[in-house]
């Protein structure tokens, strides 16, 4: 695939169907195992939507996990039990 002047390239149709990209689609290029991956996004406002669903969750489970009085890594540490690797230094 040769690149423009202007640093483009035209994304193979099949690929473009695979992804579902069409026009107006926005796409990222990640680093990945010492190569690039062409990975379709969401656009903005989906980003968005999932955002606020996400916080909705969030603030519906909030209180209910009981976590002993312990703080956040306290509880984490317990959760995973004694880690002999680390727990002689």
């Amino acid at each position: 695939m040769r690149v423009t002047e202007k640093g483009q390239v035209t994304i193979p149709k099949p690929i473009r169907d695979k992804l579902g990209i069409g026009p107006g689609s926005e796409v990222a290029f990640v680093e990945r195992n010492g190569g690039i991956e062409i990975v379709k996004t969401q656009p903005p406002e989906d980003r968005e939507r999932f955002k606020k669903q996400f916080e909705a969750e969030i603030e519906r489970m909030r209180g209910t996990l009981d976590t002993r009085g312990m703080g956040g890594k306290a509880y984490v540490d317990w959760m995973r039990g004694p880690r002999e690797d680390l727990d002689d230094a």
